[in-house]
């Protein structure tokens, strides 16, 4: 019997990816009005020098650990008081943004820190602008809310989930409980997350299913819990040593699963 499940938030509710590539896209549209480039050249680059420098700060382990990808890093703001490392990453977050875009467009032949400046504050304005949510993420909440304990257990900064769910009002209220690793002090694939969770409901494990995107944090941390596992695969990713107790590739494959499990 399942009486209770744990959605993650990105790329599972919402549609962080789409939104963040939307946000490169405007962003990098500037550099094309100046300079003619490409603006999918410059987001390669970009996206690839931001990903070597956020490896050089000391506050690498801790956004492993957390969950805060670099492309998070360079529109989060990490107002998080709670935690030495947050208030180092707010103290790193506009250099880091900065070298980011002016690298990248170094990468690609061009020498303009002043464009790249411009760019690295233009990028976080585009992310507040584009946040998308998948297309049936309200209607299978709406059906699941009538009967099931749900709440949120994702990965990263609270000031920066708090954010994106600021930015999409209508979320919040479907869910009992919020979980996020950056007030917890662990991420997925931590079990303790989850017992955490499980605790917060009151429910035992066998009762609970967690859906999410990721098979490294949330199907591999749930099945490290014992909790059952639905990995929601929209992109038909080939399957790794990590395996789901389901797969579906979209939100409504979920009823099936749940009216299987409630009439034994």
């Amino acid at each position: 019997m399942i009486n209770a499940i744990f959605f993650d938030l990105d790329d599972t509710l919402l549609w962080d990816k789409k939104s963040v590539k939307q946000a490169f896209l405007v962003t990098c549209r500037l550099a094309e009005q100046k300079h003619g480039v490409k603006p999918e050249t410059l987001e390669k680059a970009v996206r690839s020098e931001a990903t070597k420098l956020y490896k050089t700060y000391q506050t690498y382990p801790f956004t492993q650990m957390i969950g805060i990808n670099p492309f998070e890093a360079l529109w989060g703001n990490f107002l998080d008081e709670n935690n030495n490392n947050f208030r180092e990453m707010k103290k790193i977050v506009p250099t880091y943004r900065k070298m980011s875009w002016t690298n990248g467009l170094s990468a690609i032949g061009i020498d303009d820190p002043a464009l790249g400046l411009e760019l690295a504050e233009q990028f976080p304005i585009e992310r507040h602008k584009h946040p998308f949510v998948y297309e049936e993420t309200f209607s299978v909440l709406d059906k699941l809310k009538e009967d099931f304990q749900l709440l949120l257990l994702t990965n990263g900064s609270p000031d920066l989930q708090h954010t994106k769910l600021k930015i999409t009002p209508e979320l919040k209220p479907y869910f009992d409980h919020i979980v996020i690793s950056g007030d917890f002090g662990r991420g997925k694939p931590d079990p303790e997350i989850f017992n955490y969770a499980l605790n917060l409901i009151s429910k035992p494990k066998e009762e609970v299913v967690m859906v999410g995107d990721n098979l490294m944090t949330d199907i591999l941390g749930a099945n490290r819990a014992g909790i059952k596992t639905i990995w929601i695969n929209r992109e038909e990713k080939p399957r790794s040593e990590i395996t789901p107790t389901y797969e579906i590739t979209d939100l409504n494959d979920i009823f099936p699963i749940l009216q299987k499990n409630n009439q034994k």
